[in-house]
């Protein structure tokens, strides 16, 4: 497998910007971060683990709290950089993934205005995961109208601090725990009724239910 080098304009490393790490739509306190930035710069060199937000993401569903998995490519017996992860169209996860946020969000407020500029995604391939991370990302940014340069980093810099970015987003942590600075706002949901707020869920959970607002429930979830 020949390493994977990123088509991004510029991939050089600004030094004193916070590097992040490449999620598959992140959840909340992720965004909740990203929005204050003036720059992305995001992580590709880091190792790849299993059962990370890079590519997972936990939506609320008629059945509760849901977790939807891309299902990858790597060499085994040895660490997998980031960047040369390739994701596996072995099964049809993309189109199960598609079929999850229609049963789960069509009944929402904002679905159906975003549907047309998130479906492309699901029915197209992009060979590696960290692009197309990168680029719902991109997407996800303009639905919110907002526009904030991103690009790769290009070596690794060692995480010396739990505060680092690339340290406080992971599923099986408390994020209230891991980020004090994360203060989630509770707003509606679609199933709120039968299981009550879930905070920190998918930022497609968050788009889906207030549209507009999105923005401003990210800012308000961020101590400042």
């Amino acid at each position: 497998m020949e390493p994977h080098v990123p088509n991004c304009p510029g991939q050089q490393v600004i030094y004193g910007n916070l590097v992040y790490p490449a999620l598959y739509n992140g959840p909340i306190n992720y965004f909740s971060r990203l929005v204050t930035e003036s720059e992305i710069i995001l992580e590709q060199f880091d190792h790849y683990s299993k059962q990370t937000y890079r590519n997972r993401c936990i939506i609320l569903g008629a059945n509760g709290v849901m977790t939807l998995s891309i299902p990858v490519k790597k060499k085994r017996g040895e660490k997998n950089l980031l960047r040369d992860i390739r994701i596996d169209y072995d099964t049809p996860w993309n189109k199960i993934h598609w079929r999850s946020l229609v049963a789960s969000y069509a009944s929402s407020p904002f679905f159906e205005y975003m549907a047309d500029d998130l479906v492309f995604f699901y029915e197209n391939r992009f060979e590696y995961l960290v692009d197309f991370n990168m680029k719902l990302m991109e997407r996800a940014f303009q639905i919110m109208g907002i526009k904030i340069p991103i690009r790769y980093s290009a070596d690794f810099t060692e995480i010396t601090s739990v505060t680092d970015p690339r340290q406080l987003f992971h599923p099986k942590t408390d994020p209230l725990a891991a980020d004090p600075l994360f203060q989630p706002t509770v707003y509606h949901q679609v199933f709120s009724d039968r299981f009550g707020f879930k905070p920190n869920l998918s930022i497609l959970d968050l788009m889906f239910n207030e549209g507009p607002a999105t923005l401003s429930t990210l800012r308000s979830s961020l101590k400042t």
